[in-house]
């Protein structure tokens, strides 16, 4: 098999995870399992399948020196890739595949988001095993599905019908509602989207240049500076005039080779409040609790101390996060909707809180 390399994507911001989640300090910088930061551990685990000289981080410029910290020993930091500026998943994608061409020639090129939890990882390294081979004798993009376990509206899904370890795509749906989600699961047929994407460099390439060619030109233009003096210059210059287009949107959904390794590792994309069950053990009244915190005759509550005491009595069913600026207090079942707190603070004019 041809050279094998990882991206890890880290520009995200996770405002789900407001108030530890901050523009500078995002969710996957933080140590929500209690071990080590996010990218930390997506950067261990992917070392299990690629050689850490061939990991690589995309992350935009105003988290680089904070990831550069957080994933020092796990991979070399001489391979964080910096974005001026945010452009959605298409242009970072895109911008790495150029990179990666350019200074060390085409291969399988292993895409996975920061700040996923994975349980099984023997399992999760064999199937990325085999989604590799796949993209490098199919020629196609793969992805993995994640094998559902129950009917969940927050996750986007890919039907691939029929039998074998790898199927063929026959099509993607986000965030579907309660019901279809039940049907999904029901059928057999579907699979959560991981937001896993493996594939040769060129074939990404060749897809970006068919479906959005404005980008690939831009792409094209870092492509003939990447690795020397004018790099840099480059990318100030082209990056903020690229098209923000998701992977999801502007290529996966439109391609006609895709292809999807099912999978069944204990994945979890921890992506609010109410998912820290997944990378932490509650008591045994449900509670989780983190670092100054009382909790009496508490059941199924989250609490996370940055500083100063939390204590709670007799409440049920809460999420209560306390840094040294902010405080949030919210049901769990409402978990999702943190955003609103932090769309609401923008709105306002108090980005030092975001």
């Amino acid at each position: 098999m041809t050279n094998i390399y990882g991206v890890i994507m880290a520009g995200g911001g996770g405002a789900r995870f407001w108030p530890l989640s901050r523009k500078e300090n995002p969710k996957q910088l933080l140590t929500l399992s209690g071990k080590k930061p996010m990218v930390a551990e997506t950067a261990a685990r992917l070392s299990r399948t690629i050689k850490k000289e061939n990991l690589f981080i995309i992350t935009n410029a105003l988290q680089k020196d904070k990831t550069a910290a957080a994933v020092c020993g796990e991979m070399p930091i001489e391979n964080i890739i910096s974005e001026p500026c945010a452009k959605n998943t298409a242009a970072a994608i895109g911008y790495a595949a150029v990179k990666i061409l350019k200074t060390r020639g085409d291969g399988v090129i292993i895409v996975t988001p920061a700040d996923a939890f994975i349980k099984d990882e023997e399992s999760y390294s064999k199937v990325l095993s085999l989604a590799a081979e796949a993209a490098e004798k199919k020629g196609g993009i793969v992805t993995l599905g994640i094998t559902p376990s129950f009917a969940a509206t927050g996750y986007g899904y890919i039907h691939a019908a029929g039998a074998g370890s790898v199927l063929r795509a026959q099509g993607f749906t986000e965030k579907p509602d309660l019901n279809t989600a039940k049907k999904y699961l029901e059928s057999g047929e579907y699979f959560w989207n991981s937001g896993v994407f493996v594939f040769r460099a060129e074939i990404m390439l060749k897809n970006i240049a068919r479906f959005l060619p404005g980008l690939y030109e831009g792409l094209m233009r870092i492509y003939r500076a990447a690795g020397t003096e004018r790099e840099d210059k480059t990318v100030a210059e082209v990056y903020p005039e690229l098209p923000s287009v998701s992977i999801d949107y502007g290529v996966m959904e439109r391609a006609e080779e895709v292809y999807v390794v099912p999978g069944d590792f204990g994945w979890s994309d921890v992506g609010s409040w109410d998912m820290l069950g997944a990378v932490r053990e509650a008591d045994g009244s449900g509670n989780i609790a983190s670092g100054d915190v009382l909790l009496s005759d508490c059941t199924d509550t989250y609490a996370f101390s940055g500083g100063r005491l939390i204590a709670a009595l007799g409440v049920k069913g809460l999420v209560i996060a306390e840094t040294a600026d902010a405080v949030l207090v919210c049901p769990k079942e409402r978990a999702q909707e943190v955003k609103k707190i932090t769309e609401l603070l923008e709105k306002q004019g108090r980005t030092e809180l975001l």
